[in-house]
């Protein structure tokens, strides 16, 4: 179990035993939620490490790096602590990938067989990937993930129990009814608690690690916002949604007093549930471990003063790589300012007009599609020049072809790679991508004005001396970006 704890927790450069769980598990270290849970032998039940509960003697926890593990193991999920809630642990091994694009898609209602092709592996390798790392097959990590999804709707929704098995990736009621009682014991009616849910939309908890600078974050969103798309107001951030051909919305805020963040959806998208938390998760990096990136970048002169001041510093993510990618081609070489007015003009001109309880949400995002059916003269017309709009039709191509599909495991100098072999997308560009939609945290976009200013203390360097002086920064380069930014505010 020491060596999965290894490779699980790269990114926070620890190698867990038994006995560091254990220690975690008595001090009830939100550090680790997480990162691995413990199972009680004498309960049968699994929990996290920040689990209420009283701490039960060492000789009867087993610890397990996922939840599937532990359900393999034979062990149910704590209904006070509630697994379903514990932030994800993104690492840097092609098996650790693998974990967490099964795990999102699995919620998405996608078959194995159907992710052979986006995995880039067959699904004899993805078995025997899993099984070495974590003692899992990928068919348990999908169930494991639809059952706790489901559980969480049916304690946080008033959704019929249909239709939280669809919303949870199942396929038939009669599966998910027998696969419950079988993993939990339970029947799904059993988990049924007092919700928060509104009759305007279906409320949900997504947890984090502390600390969370989320007013930081709402700052970096705020500048660069899509007109009609998304808004902010105060410290709830909105947006429209589309999800294969339904459409709706959804409202993010942090909890009072507790380390999650709620999320309202419009009753419209219930049975994209789990596509809708995969997002936000990405979108805000729920999963990111601060303890471990401020190791690393606290002790830096230049970057301390930001991180003191904004403990749990996030990189704000995407909620499309399209939409993203696009953003990052309209702000080329322009100021953040002149590239939100573009993207309110490219969204008038394709977005379809969608209605809403806000008044300030009221098109779709930009799509592919949308943006195929515009020639480079429409895009010039809205106020690009020609080289840029000829950018953003490449761009537009490579991804209805699939170039933006990019594999679990690749590397980000890979992903800049083929970013960058499109004409017109330079390392600054595909940098930005890199770091905001596909989630590399060792993406940097050196070219940056911002960011060379920032470095040069007020003097702007050279893009090769911003280059080497980010080398101390690895892997946590994007995190450091984002400090930086900040740093000029």
């Amino acid at each position: 179990m020491a060596s999965a704890f290894a490779n699980r927790c790269h990114d926070a450069r620890m190698n867990l035993t038994d006995a560091t769980c254990y220690t975690a598990l008595l001090a009830r270290d939100a550090r680790f939620d997480g990162v691995f849970f413990t199972g009680v032998k004498t309960t049968g039940i699994y929990c996290r490490p920040v689990c209420p509960a009283r701490t039960p003697a060492s000789k009867s926890c087993t610890f397990f790096p996922t939840a599937s593990a532990a359900e393999v193991a034979g062990f149910r999920p704590c209904l006070r602590c509630r697994p379903e809630l514990a932030p994800g642990c993104r690492g840097s091994t092609l098996a650790e990938a693998l974990l967490t694009r099964l795990q999102e898609r699995a919620v998405e209602g996608t078959r194995l067989g159907d992710l052979e092709q986006e995995l880039g592996l067959s699904s004899r390798q993805v078995r025997r990937l899993l099984a070495a790392e974590f003692g899992v097959t990928p068919v348990q990590v999908i169930q494991t993930q639809r059952l706790l999804l489901a559980k969480q709707l049916l304690q946080e929704t008033t959704q019929p129990i249909s239709e939280i098995a669809l919303a949870a990736g199942f396929r038939s009621l009669r599966n998910f009814n027998a696969l419950f009682l079988e993993r939990y014991r339970l029947a799904p009616s059993a988990c049924r608690r007092k919700n928060s849910s509104t009759k305007d939309g279906i409320r949900l908890r997504l947890a984090y690690r502390t600390p969370l600078a989320w007013e930081a974050l709402m700052d970096y969103f705020r500048s660069r916002l899509v007109p009609g798309v998304e808004a902010i107001e105060g410290l709830e951030y909105r947006r429209t949604v589309t999800l294969g051909q339904t459409v709706g919305w959804l409202r993010v805020w942090p909890h009072e007093s507790e380390a999650v963040l709620i999320v309202e959806v419009s009753p419209s998208l219930s049975k994209y549930l789990g596509a809708v938390q995969s997002r936000v998760r990405r979108m805000f990096d729920l999963d990111a471990r601060p303890d471990a990136i401020l190791e690393v970048l606290g002790s830096d002169p230049l970057l301390a003063p930001v991180l003191t001041r904004f403990p749990g510093l996030r990189v704000g993510g995407a909620w499309e790589t399209f939409e993203l990618a696009v953003r990052a081609v309209l702000g080329q070489q322009i100021t953040v300012t002149a590239a939100t007015t573009l993207s309110g003009r490219l969204a008038a001109r394709i977005g379809q007009d969608i209605e809403t309880p806000f008044p300030d949400l009221h098109r779709h995002a930009i799509t592919a599609p949308a943006l195929d059916a515009l020639s480079v003269e429409d895009l010039c017309r809205l106020g690009l020049v020609r080289a840029r709009a000829e950018t953003l039709k490449n761009l537009t191509i490579f991804a209805l072809n699939g170039g933006l599909d990019f594999p679990p495991g690749l590397d980000h100098e890979s992903a800049v790679a083929r970013l960058v072999a499109l004409p017109g997308i330079g390392p600054w560009t595909a940098h930005y991508i890199a770091m905001r939609a596909l989630r590399f945290p060792d993406a940097f976009p050196a070219a940056d004005l911002g960011l060379r200013k920032a470095i040069g203390q007020g003097e702007l360097i050279p893009t090769r001396q911003a280059e080497q002086r980010a080398e101390a920064w690895h892997p946590w380069r994007a995190y450091a970006a984002a400090a930086l930014w900040k740093s000029l505010s």
